[in-house]
């Protein structure tokens, strides 16, 4: 049986073990190494940092799995080290930057205000996230990246695993630049597609279509979830867009979309989806960012996705696992 106070301990080592990776990430250890073993002298000296520092740091990393001993004092990447390599498939360099920086960390260290007040104290003295991110482009820039690297694989998720056989017609709502949509149309040639999105998310959307090669089978329409959406196409995506909204602007967003579907036609969502119970899931630690950064955003259980559906007149027809913890909920007109 785990000790009670292990259990405590292991949560407040996290934050140690993260201030770590946040440190060989800033320094660019990964980057550094990605082209064969360093001693801690090599490395210090092309991260700019103090040798003995360094190497307290390091000996924590190769603990976690991020660097191996070559020989004292000598380290190389691990295969999972190199996901910190920026610029590289499947990199995870953004999701470190993005999480530890210090204006996104306000919402986490302040958590305790949020709860107490229920409201966020991040947007509280930012304003709501995207809007600040707009005037900070380094950050933003981070923050995108981040967004890429988590969405591809469930993109391909979706694209590999869902039968698109019956759709002809996908109309992407809140895509961003589409990388689901696009996804889906490489692997189904019969299908054509629609991006619904706010107009100055457009243009980029529409460079990157043309990027893909796929700018010829998608549609762009400007609009606003919250009032309209096309009607009378076959399926309707919403991709990581119903978690961000409390349950009144989510049930609102699907009521939306139910009203412009037909009644053969289905809504897809990719979400997060918890266990009702107590099990460990990453989508509840995922919550407390949800909580802290968002304030109305929130991952909600499978019941709890059942009746925001069934709320706004669907009924869930089915689930599809994806990576990343997430799933491909799909729902019908009831």
């Amino acid at each position: 049986m785990t000790e009670p106070s292990t259990v405590v301990w292991d949560i407040l080592r996290g934050g140690w073990r993260l201030a770590a990776l946040s440190a060989i990430v800033e320094l660019d250890c990964a980057g550094h190494l990605k082209d064969g073993p360093l001693t801690v002298d090599e490395l210090a000296g092309r991260c700019g940092a103090h040798p003995g520092s360094l190497a307290r740091v390091l000996r924590t990393g190769a603990s976690c799995g991020l660097f191996a001993t070559v020989s004292p004092g000598t380290y190389a990447l691990t295969d999972a080290g190199a996901l910190l390599v920026g610029g590289v498939p499947g990199s995870l360099r953004s999701a470190v930057q993005a999480n530890t920086a210090p204006t996104l960390s306000y919402g986490m260290d302040n958590l305790a205000t949020t709860v107490r007040q229920g409201r966020s104290a991040f947007v509280e003295k930012y304003g709501v996230l995207y809007d600040h991110l707009s005037t900070d482009p380094e950050l933003n820039g981070v923050f995108n990246d981040f967004m890429t690297s988590r969405s591809g694989p469930m993109a391909e998720g979706v694209a590999g695993r869902y039968d698109f056989s019956q759709v002809k017609t996908l109309v992407d709502l809140g895509g961003g630049r589409g990388h689901i949509l696009a996804a889906a149309l490489r692997a189904n040639p019969h299908l054509r597609g629609v991006l619904f999105e706010l107009g100055h998310v457009l243009p980029d959307a529409r460079a990157a279509m043309e990027g893909w090669g796929l700018l010829d089978r998608v549609d762009f329409v400007e609009g606003d979830f919250f009032r309209a959406v096309p009607a009378g196409y076959d399926a309707y995506l919403l991709g990581s867009v119903i978690h961000n909204w409390d349950d009144e602007d989510a049930s609102t967003i699907l009521r939306v979309v139910r009203e412009a579907m037909s009644d053969d036609g289905r809504v897809l969502l990719v979400e997060i989806v918890l266990p009702d119970d107590d099990t460990p899931h990453f989508g509840k630690e995922i919550d407390m960012r949800m909580l802290g950064l968002f304030g109305q955003g929130r991952e909600r259980s499978g019941s709890e996705h059942a009746a925001l559906l069934e709320g706004a007149g669907l009924r869930l027809s089915g689930t599809t696992p994806l990576p990343f913890h997430a799933t491909l909920i799909e729902a019908v007109p009831a």
